[in-house]
């Protein structure tokens, strides 16, 4: 699971269909991206990155570094 994603959603209160929508991805390519089970094309990092306002380069980060936080 992408945990920093989960918490900047929340952070903006939006929900998985309102970040989807504002990205102009469908819902359930959201939820893939957010549990981590979908590699994130650089197009779409950027509209979700922009829509929650962080660095978009943040999706290709080394996991390993977050991944006991």
């Amino acid at each position: 699971m992408r945990k920093w994603l989960y918490e900047a959603r929340k952070n903006k209160n939006f929900t998985m269909a309102e970040v989807a929508a504002k990205s102009n991805i469908s819902e359930s390519y959201y939820s893939l991206i957010e549990s981590g089970n979908r590699d994130v094309p650089v197009h779409t990092a950027k509209k979700i990155a922009k829509v929650l306002d962080f660095n978009w380069t943040k999706f290709y980060e080394d996991d390993s570094k977050t991944s006991n936080e």
